[in-house]
């Protein structure tokens, strides 16, 4: 089975506590014990093998990732289906609520925004399978344990996988700066849909933005005209949150 390796104390954590298939932890033999003592404890529980090393295997084997004197060998992440998000949905009686990305490249934005996905009942991420970020270290880390808890589906395809979910009656709401409605004026958060958030330096593909339902752009007041594109998804998820309440 192909392995990975998360680091940081909330991702080790979050992995033990969801049931997600531990082959090791390495614990740094100069690591803050308030940090580690819990981790240990969970896994012993667990029955994971648990090695102290130098500090700097760790640097090795995560490198550039700050993991706080904790990494553990993982089992690959599972990615799941689109019609596993669908159906996750509906087994929760609730109307879904999706997130396509296109082409997010940077793994902090999108360990951000699957952090945000998890507190707004996000059920499930779709990712392309090219030209995009997948599910490692750094996105763990960023997410703070968020990825063992939100699906998240790779497709071949986006545009199609748009297409199918509008067939499943799914609203598709494109997030795009030059779009004319706000988001506070669109009127279709309540129902089934899927936010698509673009790329952090070019946006929306011409196709993707093409095959939307709806475009809607936040009200800027500044010099600057975009925001980055995990606090863009942000405002976006509890928009829908929000509206959902109401």
């Amino acid at each position: 089975m192909h392995e990975e390796f998360i680091a940081g104390k909330h991702s080790v954590t979050e992995a033990l506590k969801s049931g997600r298939t531990i082959n090791k932890i390495w614990i740094a033999d100069n690591a803050q014990k308030h940090l580690t003592l819990p981790i240990i404890a969970e896994a012993k529980k667990a029955g994971v093998v648990i090695q102290t090393v130098d500090k700097r295997k760790l640097d090795q084997i995560v490198e550039g990732v700050q993991h706080q004197g904790v990494v553990a060998q993982v089992a690959a992440y599972d990615y799941v289906e689109v019609e596993d998000i669908l159906a996750r949905a509906e087994a929760k009686g609730e109307v879904p609520f999706l997130l396509l990305l296109d082409e997010i490249e940077d793994p902090h934005n999108l360990g951000s925004i699957l952090r945000t996905a998890d507190c707004t009942g996000v059920h499930g991420v779709i990712i392309p399978k090219r030209r995009s970020v997948g599910l490692t270290a750094t996105v763990s880390k960023t997410s703070a344990g968020a990825v063992e808890y939100v699906p998240v589906a790779r497709v071949t395809n986006l545009t199609q996988t748009m297409e199918q979910l509008k067939e499943r009656g799914v609203w598709i709401v494109g997030t795009d700066v030059s779009a004319t409605q706000e988001i506070y004026d669109a009127d279709v958060f309540t129902l089934p849909v899927a936010l698509v958030i673009g790329n952090e330096n070019k946006g929306m593909g011409r196709l993707i933005r093409e095959t939307c339902d709806v475009l809607c752009t936040l009200p800027m007041a500044g010099q600057i005209n975009s925001l980055n594109a995990s606090v863009a998804a942000g405002i976006f998820m509890y928009e829908v949150v929000r509206r959902r309440r109401g």
